[in-house]
This record gives structure tokens, sequence and C-alpha cells, in this order.
């Protein structure tokens, strides 16, 4: 497992420095001089080029490339153009309301998602099938602006709506993202649950005559749950980089807002480090449901 999992790692090297390369480029190729939108306008010429010249921005594209590779390394992506602080440090104090935004939306949606798409295989057909299956499309069809702006204006008097006051400032945005997520998750248990019913070692142990809850549990779920484990590691990963729509509309500091105001000001070195970060987290994501997969089900670990 241990050589699996460096071989994994040592496969994304190059892919972070593609897409760092490629980020790179085409964040430098946008209109606009960096000089002059951290020193506003009716700035002097001489001014201009002495800092361009302490910014290195006259330097050649692969040295400048390369310079951002070597500081990334060393935990440097740069100042932010508009706050003029370490985007690192930006990225470091908004990534806890992230990190607590993903994780209760994740946990919320396989709770609720899991059990669903495992109750509709089950009752496959019957009413609690239709109504659950139609309540995870609506989760998964509506945009989650839509939902947020909703609930927001339903439960304005009785909870927080907007900012990061207390553990119930999260309660709706938790909701907003994690009905998504779980109708995604139970759309897609219920399907590979279905389809593992079919299978013949799921007749030889009823034949055996086990209980319906053991040969789903025992033997079914496991099988069923591997494509779901990648959702759900993909998901929180991308959860973790910042759920940006939902952070802006309930103005929570998250990464997700970092992002959106490095657009709305054209900070690039910020909105740069936004992305690098979530590419990384991403990844991350792929590599932890490789090794989920070899927990679930045995035969992967083998090979």
């Amino acid at each position: 497992m241990a050589k699996h999992i460096a071989k994994r790692v040592l496969i994304t090297i190059p892919v972070l420095i593609g897409m760092v390369l490629v980020i790179f480029f085409m964040l430098n190729v946008v209109p606009g001089d960096p000089v002059t939108v951290m020193m506003r306008e009716h700035v002097k010429e001489d001014l201009i080029d002495r800092l361009r010249q302490s910014m290195h921005l006259d330097d050649p594209f692969f040295v400048r490339f390369f310079r951002y590779i070597w500081d990334a390394l060393h935990g440097d992506l740069g100042i932010s153009w508009k706050l003029n602080r370490p985007v690192t440090a930006l990225i470091a104090g908004a990534f806890p309301c992230t990190l607590k935004l993903a994780v209760a939306s994740s946990l919320f949606s396989w709770i609720m998602g899991i059990p669903v798409g495992i109750v509709s295989a089950v009752k496959k057909n019957s009413l609690i099938d239709h109504l659950s299956m139609g309540v995870s499309l609506f989760g998964v069809s509506m945009p989650v602006f839509w939902v947020a702006l909703i609930l927001q204006n339903t439960f304005k008097n009785v909870l927080p709506v907007s900012g990061i006051e207390s553990w119930r400032s999260y309660i709706l945005p938790t909701v907003v993202l994690g009905w998504s997520s779980a109708g995604r998750i139970a759309r897609l248990t219920r399907s590979n649950l279905l389809e593992v019913l079919r299978n013949d070692y799921i007749r030889t142990a009823r034949s055996k005559g086990l209980s319906p809850f053991s040969v789903i549990t025992r033997h079914a779920l496991k099988n069923a749950l591997i494509p779901v484990v990648t959702m759900m590691a993909i998901q929180i990963s991308s959860l973790l980089s910042g759920a940006a729509i939902t952070e802006s509309v309930f103005a929570i500091p998250g990464v997700g807002s970092l992002a959106v105001s490095a657009i709305k000001n054209r900070d690039m070195p910020l909105l740069q480090g936004t992305v690098i970060f979530t590419a990384i987290l991403i990844i991350g994501g792929n590599l932890v449901a490789d090794v989920l997969y070899s927990v679930i089900d045995p035969r992967i670990r083998v090979e």
C-alpha cells in the first residue's frame, strides 16, 4: 500500500507542475498592469517602472515561472496586489471557515444520501422509492444560489443568514451544499446497489437463509459503495477548496469568497494561489479515494 501511495504521489507531481504552468500562463496574458492595480490611478510612470523592476515583472516568462515554483515549494504563493498581504497567510486564515462548512456539508450529505439510496434500492418502484428519488432529483436540479436565497428568506427570523457568529451560522449553508450532494449520492447508491443485487453471489447468500439486512450490509453494500466513495472523496475535496457561490451568498469568509474577491479585484496572485490550492485538494481527494478502495474491496488491494 505504501508503495502504491508513493507511486500515485510521484504521478501527481508532473500534473501539478503542468497545472501551475497553465494557470500561470493564462493569468499572465490577462490584460492589465499589476502595478497600476496596486497603486490605483494617477501614478507617475517612473514609479511604475521602478516597481515593475523590483517585482521582477520585466523578467522573461519562464524565469518568473520557475521563480514562482521555487517560492511555492517554500510556502510562498506571492503577495496579494489588492490586500498587500501574503497569499499563503490569506488562504490559511480563510481555510478554517471553509473546513468547518465542508465537513458539516459532507456529513450531512453522507448521512442523508447513503441510507436514502439503500432504502430506495430495497423498496424499488415503491412509493418510498419514488418520493426519495423525486426529492433527490429536486436537490440535484436546483441551482445552489436559488436554494440559498429561498432558505435565507424562509428562515431569516430563526437562523443567521449572513456572516459567522456561532455554530448556528453554519446550519443553512450546510443544508444548501449538503442537499445537492446528498441527492447525487442517493441516486448513485441506489443504481449501484440495484446492479449488485442482481449478481449470482447475492442469490447464493439469500439461498443460505441470510436475513435481508445481512445480505445488504455484508455482501452487497461494499461493492455498491466503491463508485460512491469516489464521489464522496472528490466531493469533500471540492468543498474544502471553497464553495464559492454558497460562501458569497452567506458572506462566509472562506476560500471561495477569497477567490471571488480576487476575481472582482483582478488580484492575480491571490486568484492563482486559490486555484492551485483547489487543485492540490482535488488531487489529494482522488488519492484518498484510491486508498479507500483497497479498504472496501480486498481484491483491489491484491491487484
